[in-house]
């Protein structure tokens, strides 16, 4: 199975859409496609034996749109200088449109040689001549109608199409009358409608394209966060290139004021670099030979040479951008619902205005009213601002979790964050730093401490547990070289097993113990490492135990505070750990959980999720992604603390990249504006077609009230910016 992230051309409302995505998952080899409005692309999963990327494409072409390629870049539309030309050229045709069609019905002066009392043909020739102009302008909009009607998608531009033809056959209808010596028929001509129609739907796109780049802003920044060229060594001769020219294990320069352009490892050099983008730290880090570098962090003071390692669509800011992408372009479960409404709506309007028609007709009114009912009621209810309701929403929401270092992989989780009220949290690198350092040894062998610790060091150096770096940097610190191990094994929960020399040595918590059938004969030396916070490392070789290693970590500096706001609202705070029942208790205690579930193995904490989950509560869980991955894929919404340079191996629903708790509290804020935002765009959506089609139908004519095509256009183009509007106030969220 592959995937392909698409660009599409010709998508103008739900409908669009809708029509593109049933027909791409009709298709034998596709596995599933989403299709995103705002973004105008369609993400694409399928069977590699079966398709290729051209053949998907033709199923794109036949449903009436066209492939652009693949998505590579989130654009923003810069409104040329030609486009804005043309909406001015065409805004003083109108006026000069509307003059001549109403002019006389608010005594204006008139033009002689176009006044419909005295020169009807003229008149009439006016009005044809200027709604050509406007159907040229428009021909984007006919066509696209016209395509969709064929291949059965049906959309907005279907409708406006079907008016606005219908309109202008009409009207010359009317004219060839009128060149027949019919004269009454210069009082029934709707040119001006057509041409108004399309002029105002042109507004409305121009003023939509706008809003939905303004929408893309927050995701955009992140693509520009990276420098466009570098600077390259080559046999020591400095080469200027592009990006897409810099290969791995390439010699990069960075001089102060520039930006990293790749993720690597400085070889040469010490300077200090702004990580806040990733890191969320607002001071510069200092960097020097053997730190790693990220594509985006600026150099502030000094000049260092690294070593190209992730290059491309490896770095860590393009797996953001990736992450963020494809999450705007899942749905969420009330985007499918909306989705589906639109779906039915265009041909459910299509049957409303013709049964209209012919019921005009049959009960004895005019032709000329009659087509103008049929295309007032196409017009008013394109379900444009339907369409945007919720894709808009959630895209601003990704963009802005994104810039608050949340990764959000699927935008049901802007949706479901806001119905979470319990919330486990796993102990080490969680609640915790993770930055574990050896604090006491119980030593029982006959070995020096640094011997033993050189024993156990060699151990860890095999295994990717924080515990482990503990160990490792005690070493480099003492400078202890490194035994060599053999037969090693790492047992999920319980420790690492491995051989140097002859000996067998095994390092763990107490369920090591047990798994080995190890007495342990040192309880009270446990009680005295635990009641002190450490995590009790214990050392075996034979059957004995060798030595009680405490081990211990630094709570996070906020953790206190954000469970007090979590149990403030009403959401209950679980410890979930590995660790020793008496060190998980002290730890608890001290930032505020009540409720400690401990000495648990990876496998059992995938079944405490299930039993809270079981007791209908609605769960997040929050690891560190090591150990915790059973836990996280078996939660509502999986949460993973990690630093930004792991983000392509994590498996959780939701990334901190910044590793703050606080952001946890943020997501859930987002959520329940998101799901708001939505409600609000969906009932003006829904409210204004509900209000608007009975009244463009002729109900309300009794009370004096009705409209007709132009303002039918007009009310739609309100309808749009409404909901544009309203999404766009997430943007300007603010986080206490």
């Amino acid at each position: 199975m592959k995937k392909i992230i698409l660009s599409i051309d010709g998508m103008t409302c739900s409908a669009c859409s809708n029509g593109l995505e049933k027909y791409l998952n009709k298709q034998n080899g596709i596995i599933n496609a989403n299709v995103n409005l705002v973004m105008s692309n369609a993400s694409i999963e399928y069977d590699e034996k079966l398709l290729t990327i051209d053949k998907i494409e033709e199923f794109v072409k036949q449903a009436g749109f066209k492939s652009l390629g693949e998505f590579k870049e989130i654009k923003t539309e810069n409104k040329s200088k030609s486009e804005k030309i043309k909406l001015i050229i065409f805004t003083i045709l109108a006026i000069i449109l509307m003059y001549i069609s109403m002019g006389h019905m608010i005594n204006l002066p008139t033009l002689e040689i176009v006044n419909p009392h005295t020169n009807g043909l003229n008149y009439a020739i006016a009005l044809l001549l200027l709604t050509i102009a406007f159907m040229v302008y428009g021909y984007d909009i006919l066509k696209n109608g016209y395509k969709n009607l064929i291949h059965k998608t049906p959309n907005m531009d279907t409708l406006v199409g079907i008016g606005v033809i219908s309109s202008f056959l009409y009207s010359l209808y009317g004219m060839y009358m009128i060149i027949k010596g019919h004269h009454e028929y210069t009082m029934n001509l709707y040119f001006e409608s057509a041409a108004i129609v399309i002029y105002f739907i042109k507004i409305g796109r121009y003023l939509d394209s706008i809003s939905k780049d303004k929408t893309k802003e927050a995701i955009s920044k992140l693509v520009t966060i990276t420098p466009e060229t570098a600077v390259i060594k080559i046999d020591g001769i400095e080469k200027q290139v592009t990006l897409d020219e810099i290969n791995k294990g390439d010699i990069v320069i960075s001089k102060p004021g520039e930006k990293i352009a790749v993720d690597g490892e400085i070889i040469s050099g010490k300077a200090h670099l702004d990580e806040s983008f990733i890191t969320g730290e607002s001071k510069p880090v200092s960097k020097e030979i053997g730190n790693k570098v990220i594509a985006g962090s600026m150099n502030y003071d000094g000049y260092i040479e690294y070593k190209a390692e992730r290059i491309g669509k490896e770095s860590t800011i393009s797996e953001i951008v990736k992450l963020v992408i494809e999450a705007s372009n899942t749905k969420a479960p009330i985007a499918k619902i909306a989705d589906t409404v639109s779906g039915y709506f265009v041909p459910s309007v299509i049957i409303i205005a013709i049964i209209t028609f012919i019921i005009y007709l049959i009960t004895g009114q005019n032709f000329s009213e009659a087509i103008s009912t049929f295309v007032t009621i196409l017009v008013v209810a394109c379900p444009c601002s339907l369409g945007l309701a919720t894709p808009l929403a959630i895209v601003v929401s990704e963009g802005l979790c994104a810039n608050n270092g949340i990764l959000v992989k699927k935008s049901e989780i802007l949706e479901n964050a806001q119905k979470i009220n319990t919330i486990v949290f796993d102990k080490t690198g969680t609640l915790t730093y993770g930055k574990l350092k050896i604090a006491e040894i119980f030593n029982y062998s006959n070995m020096k401490d640094e011997e033993l610790l050189q024993l156990v060091a060699s151990l860890e150096s095999k295994s990717t547990h924080p515990i482990g770096k503990a160990f490792m940097d005690y070493a480099e610190e003492k400078k202890i070289s490194m035994l060599e191990v053999e037969q090693f094994e790492n047992i999920a929960g319980h420790g690492i097993v491995g051989k140097i020399g002859k000996e067998e040595i095994i390092a763990g918590n107490a369920k090591i113990l047990e798994k080995y059938q190890v007495t342990n004969l040192h309880i009270e030396d446990e009680k005295k490492l635990a009641e002190k916070g450490n995590s009790v490392i214990y050392v075996v070789k034979g059957k004995d135990i060798i030595a009680l290693i405490g081990v211990n970590d630094i709570v996070r500096e906020n953790v206190k505070k954000i469970i007090d706001i979590l149990n403030k609202n009403n959401i209950q705070t679980i410890m979930l750990t590995g660790d020793n029942e008496n060190t998980a208790e002290k730890i608890a205690k001290e930032i505020g959980i009540t409720t400690v579930i401990s000495n648990v193995l990876p496998a059992e904490k995938a079944d405490t999720i299930k039993k809270l989950k079981e007791e209908n509560k609605f769960v997040m869980m929050c690891g560190d992604g090591i150990n915790d991955s059973p836990a996280l894929a078996n939660s509502d919404i999986g949460v993973s603390v990690n630093s930004g340079t792991d983000i392509a191996m994590d498996s959780s629903d939701v990334i901190l990249i910044r590793n703050d708790l606080n952001s946890i509290i943020k997501l859930i804020s987002i959520s329940k504006k998101t799901l708001r935002n939505i409600k609000q765009n969906l009932f003006w959506a829904f409210f204004y077609n509900c209000l608007m089609i009975p009244i463009a139908i002729g109900l309300l004519k009794p009370f004096g009230i009705s409209i007709n095509p132009m303002i039918a256009s007009i009310a739609m183009v309100i309808s749009s910016i409404t909901v544009i509007l309203n999404a766009s106030r997430l943007r300007k969220m603010k986080f206490v």
